[in-house]
């Protein structure tokens, strides 16, 4: 490339939102992989979030600040929930871009395509990350080609943080009632708020349906630090409840077959230095894994290759995608 041509490309700025549950981040970065704007917002979940489009708007509009929106070249959203959404997803993402006067249209992806571009510049390998929820996808080209899980509180998210609560709940339940043996784990619910001090199984099932109701899933998941506790602590329960979840996720995992490239692990329970990851890596042993980083960075990585391979003739961007996740 020129050089005139070269100076001409490095002008474009390129954008990479991840719109998750809890928070939204931003990042503007130039076709050389340097960041020069970030952002930050409440959550943006497409489903389950109270306003995601003021959410989405508020990070991107941090993250341009004083740049000028016409350098802006391309995008990629990465939104939680934006496969069961539908048209919903993408409506939302235009709509961000149209109010700030962006040009073209950005692209909307899975937030697993995000979380894995975010740590590695590989195209292709496998993703497993297990935060509130749990979920696997396999990676080909930069692109969620096959997936496992991520089916809900009701239904699935095995091993996910929202389960080893609901774990929890059921084995104290047990222990009350005499079913199982007793566990430390009923100190864990009778610390919640609300809770009275010598709990009868009514008034816990009563207490966890009002915390549903007044929180949602992600309500149980509270009590998945105090599992962990409890299981480097020695108890025995605990134990039981983390070596099944780190079996499940990791079931999970290979139900996608042989990884063709690196693993990517995600989430607060496998990069956080919990158990639970210590669990997933030793049965994991041997494969290439890689902890998450930046998936804001990631969907920005996702909008460079995509105008490299489509629009604009730019620097390496290979060397570009290394130096935004670097």
């Amino acid at each position: 490339m020129s050089t005139g041509r070269a100076a001409a490309a490095e002008r474009h700025l390129v954008v990479g939102v991840d719109g998750g549950g809890t928070s939204t981040r931003c990042v503007v970065a130039t076709v050389s992989g340097e960041v020069v704007g970030r952002g930050h917002a409440g959550g943006a979940n497409i489903l389950s979030a109270v306003d995601p489009v003021g959410s989405l708007r508020a990070a991107l509009a941090e993250a341009l600040h004083d740049h000028d929106a016409t350098r802006v070249a391309g995008g990629v959203f990465a939104l939680a929930g934006a496969e069961a959404a539908g048209e919903r997803a993408p409506a939302a993402a235009g709509e961000v871009w149209r109010r700030l006067r962006l040009s073209g249209a950005p692209e909307v992806v899975s937030d697993l395509a995000a979380a894995f571009s975010g740590a590695t510049e590989e195209p292709s390998g496998t993703v497993l990350i297990a935060g509130t929820g749990a979920v696997a996808a396999r990676i080909a080209d930069r692109r969620v080609t096959r997936r496992a899980d991520g089916h809900g509180y009701l239904l699935g998210d095995e091993g996910s943080g929202v389960w080893i609560g609901r774990r929890a709940v059921q084995a104290v339940l047990a222990a009350l009632e005499g079913r199982a043996v007793p566990t430390a784990l009923l100190a864990a619910v009778t610390a919640l708020p609300g809770a009275p001090e010598n709990p009868t199984p009514g008034e816990i099932v009563r207490l966890v349906h009002a915390g549903l109701a007044d929180a949602g899933p992600a309500w149980l998941g509270r009590l998945a630090p105090a599992v962990e506790a409890a299981a480097r602590a020695g108890d025995n329960t605990a134990l039981a409840i983390v070596e099944d979840a780190a079996e499940r996720l990791t079931a999970t995992l290979r139900s996608l077959g042989p990884a063709d490239g690196p693993t990517v692990l995600a989430g607060s329970l496998l990069t956080e230095p919990t158990l639970l990851a210590d669990e997933v890596r030793a049965r994991l042993a041997g494969a290439a894994l890689v902890p998450a980083r930046d998936s804001a960075a990631g969907a920005a990585a996702l909008a460079l290759h995509a105008l490299a391979l489509h629009a604009l003739d730019l620097p390496d961007a290979p060397a570009a995608h290394r130096r935004l996740i670097g």
